[in-house]
């Protein structure tokens, strides 16, 4: 069976539809059917004399838009339907019309007299190109009815009789050849009574399953591993029926779940008769949906008494079938002619197939697109084990439905692309995986042995897997999609990618030390204005409110308020030794000795000599050692985000150029300015009210140099009072590190640990930190040792936790963040307790918002901004795209440390990093 088409003998592998199908059978013509079946996706040859009826026909049955015809194209092309000197272009126009629409997807019925072969010769041509039915509905009326008829038009009643007497005859010799033309389906209507009393019925394709939106449980390639079937099935939360010997033969899943297979059910495993009685079992209670394999394909053609090779588990496979009795082997005869090719499902959001199928092919019917979802497609190549080298497909796909398929063994399943290949390899010693659907959630059991000794090692090609490939310049440029899991497809822009292309290769380090970019933070929601306030000078622009306000209607009760350290974003990947960096992340070359990274938010080493950051590395490797962490979280490295200070460590050239430039602009010029306006004062000249402005606008210029000089000091040997190992170039005299999240740790991401557990184990890291400290005592600290820096490395983060329902909860979270920004501080970030939290409707709520202090702001949007007239602009700042950008950076931070925690490799994880340094170009306004 197939998804809607029967083939002739001509066109093996075709696909073809149940018995009896409505859609048409070569080798007869119906005569005179009340209902005319259509393929819902198809191209109808409407075949009849001039006069026949065939435009009236089209009209009564199909749309206006899907009916193509002949004379209107003339009239296109020449002003005159009825010029055949015309009909050369007119018939181009009308060819490239209707395959635009058969590649929209679109029915076409193209209206013409079509009784000569080679017009409909082309026709069936564009079908096949596009993998639609072509179907023919011929209009055999007398000839006398087609002379009245284009008697009574005016523009036709001069037409000679011989025109019609030809079109007669030329339809007579091809009603016994339609079929070998091509057509899949041929309607004969014979007289004008039985053109009027048909009705045109649109047929769904049978891959069509839109209707159907489960939710599903897609299984992977089973091939005989029965016993790990019914635990996999068992798992998904299914309830096994058994009959009167015990043989599973299908199973209920209480919230009606449907389960699709993939394919491959049969060969190889200890039992292919036990896999297909449950599976058929499933299917024919409706429980269950099966696509066919190149496996089923097979046997199917065996069962059927064609000759095949008995390989690849085949032999296996018909000796277990001859153990079973006859009506069982002719039930799974029938159950595998029955099998299509792909379903389309979910209201075409996914594709189900076995091989895999590009988004062109979704839908269609042909042997073409049959042939690629059994078999793929292959380069024409064979590898060392004599293999066929297969065509990476998934790697290219950019479609919006996912494709779920198997055929080609993988160590695990991963997604590329909004592919996900299923088969792991479970005859061979893998898994047996399921996805579940719409949840996008994998579950997996383990083979219970090796069954079947694979030609090759199970190894990942493309499409996921451990070992993967090297990074190739093809996955990153141009305009991408990355799928990720908590916000779906995510794109990139082709510009965007040139960018962070540009940063990547000339400043960023060694990409296998670069496993996740931070994403950028939004702030809250502008704080609303208050007159009085302003008035005095006291406005907000930001304030803790709107903060606490945001995440209660986003349905978040607790938050956590950190104290927002003013320096710049640092992410350190700390290793055990230089020999984990090595064998974990494949550390070599010119990285060789490293035992890890620390680097900015654009993935660009944080200093400029390798001594400082193998020092830094080294605390922290320390402190971790002394807080007990390696053995606790058994993992032999740790990724940490953080903010390294001082500002001024990283942002030299900025505080010179920007900030520094203004305060020394100011301190010159207004100490001259003041002295000769109060000196006109004193003269008695009426300049009051120019002083008192200029005064003001003298102080708020004090007030910008003072706010970031707070977050300026120098480091290094530059630092007063330095140890012996603290000072010199690779010294940490005056650096402090506070780190605030844990990231991820060897297979586990730690993102959706809740901060307040964070918090913590953040804490003993600097307890660690003192315990070494004192140990150390007076001691001189040896080059690189624990106590280099008397001051200690680690900085703490102050936090505060907030119930948002709670008046005065927020008032002490709101007396808690002007406290600290009435000493200088930055201001706090407000994240929810629970870290990854999504609202009632299933989006993402944002990681965090950040509340910025209102002295703070003055270094950013300048001196002078708490004045009246500027708070009024500024607080018209939109925060939309600062907010959705936040958001999708986040989503796909969150994927990168997923991929990271479950193997995948370099060039996996390396996508969902690069495509958040992409999107960091887009255009936002950078005060924000």
């Amino acid at each position: 069976m197939t998804d809607g088409n029967r083939t002739s003998g001509s066109q093996p592998g075709a696909e073809v539809p149940a018995a009896g199908a409505e859609s048409g059978a070569p080798g007869r013509c119906r005569a005179g059917p009340r209902a005319l079946g259509v393929p819902d996706l198809s191209l109808v040859v409407l075949i009849g004399a001039t006069g026949s009826g065939k435009s009236t026909f089209a009209a009564r049955h199909f749309k206006p838009t899907e009916v193509i015809s002949s004379d209107f194209c003339r009239g296109l092309v020449s002003d005159d339907d009825n010029d055949q000197s015309a009909s050369g272009d007119a018939f181009e126009v009308l060819h490239f019309i209707v395959g635009k629409r058969l590649a929209a997807g679109r029915l076409t019925v193209v209206d013409a007299t079509n009784v000569q072969a080679e017009s409909r010769a082309q026709l069936v041509r564009l079908a096949r190109e596009h993998d639609v039915l072509p179907v023919a509905i011929v209009l055999d009326v007398p000839e006398h009815v087609c002379a009245e008829r284009n008697a009574a038009r005016a523009d036709r009643a001069g037409l000679p009789r011989r025109v019609i007497q030809r079109h007669q005859r030329e339809l007579r010799r091809s009603l016994g050849t339609l079929e070998r033309e091509g057509f899949r389906t041929v309607h004969v209507l014979r007289g004008a009574r039985e053109v009027e009393d048909v009705e045109v019925v649109r047929e769904r394709r049978f891959n069509d399953l839109r209707h159907l939106t489960g939710p599903f449980d897609v299984v992977g390639d089973i091939h005989g591993c029965r016993a790990e079937l019914e635990t996999l099935i068992d798992r998904l939360g299914y309830a096994l029926v058994r009959d009167a010997e015990g043989r599973a033969v299908d199973a209920v899943h209480p919230e009606g779940r449907t389960a699709v297979f993939v394919g491959d059910l049969v060969d190889r495993g200890p039992d292919s008769p036990g896999v297909l009685r449950l599976v058929m079992g499933m299917v024919a209670s409706g429980r269950a949906l099966c696509v066919s394999g190149n496996h089923e394909n097979k046997l199917g053609r065996h069962l059927d008494g064609r000759t095949v090779q008995h390989t690849h588990g085949l032999a296996e496979t018909v000796e277990q079938l001859a153990k079973e009795d006859e009506a069982f082997r002719a039930g799974v005869a029938t159950f595998i002619k029955g099998l299509v090719s792909h379903y389309v499902l979910d209201g075409g959001a996914l594709v189900v197939c076995h091989a895999g199928l590009p988004e062109k092919y979704h839908g269609r019917t042909s042997g073409r697109v049959r042939s690629f979802a059994l078999y793929g497609d292959t380069t024409g190549e064979t590898d060392e084990f004599g293999l066929p080298v297969r065509y990476p497909w998934a790697e290219e796909y950019r479609g919006r439905a996912a494709v779920v398929y198997g055929h080609t063994p993988t160590p695990r399943a991963g997604w590329l692309n909004n592919t996900l290949c299923l088969d792991t390899g479970c005859t061979f010693g893998g898994k047996l995986t399921a996805l579940r659907w719409p949840e996008r959630e994998l579950v997996d059991v383990p083979a219970e042995r090796v069954w079947y000794e694979p030609t090759k090692p199970l190894a990942a090609e493309a499409p996921g897997g451990a070992d993967g490939r090297p990074l190739d310049l093809g996955d990153v440029a141009g305009r991408r999609t990355v799928e990720t899991r908590h916000m779906g497809r995510l794109a990139v822009r082709e510009e965007n990618a040139a960018a962070a292309l540009e940063v990547m290769s000339r400043f960023a380090l060694d990409p296998r030390l670069l496993p996740y970019l931070p994403p950028t933070m939004a702030p809250c929601a502008t704080a609303k204005p208050s007159d009085e306030a302003d008035a005095r000078g006291e406005g907000f622009l930001e304030h803790p409110r709107e903060a606490f306000a945001e995440y209660r209607a986003a349905g978040v009760r607790e938050v956590v308020c950190e104290e927002k350290h003013m320096g710049s974003r640092a992410v350190v990947l700390v290793c055990r030794s230089a020999a984990v960096a090595r064998e974990r992340f494949g550390v070599s070359g010119a990285s060789e000795g490293v035992s890890g990274a620390v680097y900015t938010r654009t993935g660009r080493p944080f200093f400029d000599d390798r001594a400082r950051t193998e020092r830094l590395l080294g605390r922290v490797r320390d402190c971790v050692e002394r807080a007990g962490l390696w053995a606790e979280l058994d993992t032999p490295w740790l990724l940490l985000d953080a903010e390294l200070m001082p500002w001024s460590l990283k942002a030299t050239g900025l505080l010179r150029t920007q900030y520094a430039a203004v305060g020394a602009a100011a301190g010159a010029v207004f100490p001259e300015a003041l002295g000769a306006l109060e000196a006109a004062a004193a003269r008695g000249v009426d300049v009051a009210s120019l002083l008192d402005r200029q005064r003001g606008r003298a102080a708020d210029a004090a007030a910008f140099t003072d706010a970031y000089r707070r977050y300026c000091w120098r480091v290094g040997e530059a630092a007063s009072g330095a140890g012996a190992g603290a000072a010199g170039p690779g010294g940490l005299a005056g650096i402090r590190l506070a780190p605030f999240h844990l990231l991820a740790v060897e297979g586990r991401s730690l993102a959706a640990v809740p901060h307040t557990e964070q918090l913590a184990l953040i804490d003993r890291l600097m307890a660690a930190e003192r315990a070494l400290l004192e140990e150390a005592g007076d001691a001189a600290p040896e080059a690189g040792g624990p106590a280099a820096d008397r001051t200690g490395l680690l900085a703490p983060t102050r936090r505060l936790v907030v119930d948002t329902e709670d008046e005065e909860s927020v008032a002490a979270g709101v007396a808690w963040w002007l406290d600290l920004t009435a000493g200088g501080g930055e201001g706090m970030v407000v994240k929810p307790v629970g870290a990854l939290v999504r609202q009632p409707d299933g989006r993402l709520v944002q990681p965090g918002v950040k509340c910025r202090g209102r002295e703070y702001l003055r270094i950013v949007y300048g001196p002078e901004y708490t004045r009246p007239e500027n708070l009024r602009r500024l607080r018209a700042r939109h925060l939309g795209h600062k907010r959705s950008l936040a958001l999708r950076e986040y989503a796909l931070g969150l994927e990168a440390l997923d991929r990271l925690a479950d193997g995948e490799p370099l060039w996996r994880v390396h996508e969902a990093v690069f495509a958040v340094l992409a999107l960091e170009s887009e255009p936002v306004d950078p005060r924000l």
